[in-house]
């Protein structure tokens, strides 16, 4: 039996992107049992990992004690692998018949492929999130079969990576009207526990009856178990929108002041729109936009997105 540590992101979405390198184990270890190292925020993502011993919960202290923890709670086991998406250099602290130490890249390429190079493994693995059955029994509930669901996360960890709200109100009733591409659809609004407001504009759009608003309402596992369910997802560059890529659910991210070569969403099921700004020139007008307090996506209009939303709808099979 083989033992493998997989120490890996606090935050979601780097968690997500590097999940493809945990299931490459999964599916060719199948002898091997895990633990996986991770933030609190990521945690709830691996609790359906077959063959899971342990999740080992990094809570960021002073003076990287985090990283003091996690060696005390790992030390005293003979590793067959550990694997480093963290660039941390751990594994060189624990005995380990074989290390993976990832190392960022120098030119930019999407994150899932630099995920890969830690092995290498070419072509890189999807990322991929298992769901329980539970998670998608109640899924189900949510989203019986029947009724196109279009799934949105009008919200992103920062005030400025956000498409300003009025806007995704107006798009999502363009896109669910009766010349919409998606007329009828159900809308399932998705987001933390503190982005109600960006919600509210999607609710002064549409009628109360077309709308699941689960803003704050989930547990992660069942997050991902509902985006699964969903026809479309459109969403800003977040830990949601490569969520939404991870169960194969066609995903459009919306995109202005990051890097889309390197966080859009993966697979051939996705796509991008942003505006006629390129990164390059948002990036050199606002060296400190992740303190900025507003949207820097204003040069997007809605007309941009409406029509990249439709070609990807069109483009994609239904996956529900």
């Amino acid at each position: 039996m083989e033992r493998i540590l997989f120490i890996t992101s606090t935050r979601i979405g780097d968690a997500v992107i590097n999940s493809g390198v945990l299931a490459h184990y999964v599916d060719t270890h199948p002898q091997a049992r895990f633990t996986i190292a991770c933030g609190h925020l990521a945690a709830p993502l691996f609790e359906a990992v077959p063959r899971l011993d342990d999740i080992i919960v990094m809570n960021k202290q002073p003076m990287g004690g985090h990283w003091l923890n996690l060696w005390r709670r790992t030390v005293t086991r003979r590793w067959d692998r550990v694997i480093d998406m963290r660039c941390s250099g751990t594994a060189w602290a624990l005995w380990a018949r074989h290390r993976h130490i990832l190392a960022r890249a120098t030119q930019p390429m999407n994150k899932v492929y630099e995920a890969a190079s830690v092995i290498p493994l070419d072509p890189a693995p999807h990322p991929h999130l298992y769901l329980s059955e539970d998670a998608q029994a109640r899924a189900t509930a949510l989203f019986p079969i029947g009724r196109d669901v279009l799934a949105v996360c009008p919200s992103a960890s920062m005030p400025y990576k956000t498409w300003p709200g009025d806007r995704f109100g107006a798009l999502l009733d363009e896109l669910t009207g009766p010349d919409g591409v998606m007329a009828g659809a159900q809308i399932a609004i998705f987001g933390g526990p503190g982005d109600k407001a960006a919600a509210r504009p999607v609710h002064e759009a549409l009628p109360d009856k077309q709308i699941i608003d689960l803003t704050g309402e989930l547990a992660l596992p069942d997050v991902a178990a509902c985006l699964a369910r969903a026809r479309l997802f459109i969403g800003n560059d977040s830990g949601l929108m490569h969520m939404a890529a991870a169960v194969n659910t066609p995903t459009l991210g919306l995109f202005g002041p990051s890097d889309e070569r390197k966080y859009g969403p993966f697979g051939e099921h996705t796509a991008i729109v942003r505006g006629p700004t390129p990164f390059s020139q948002i990036d050199a007008a606002y060296p400190d936009r992740k303190l900025h307090p507003d949207s820097l996506l204003q040069d997007l209009e809605i007309d941009a997105v409406i029509d990249a939303a439709t070609r990807l709808y069109k483009r994609t099979e239904r996956t529900t």
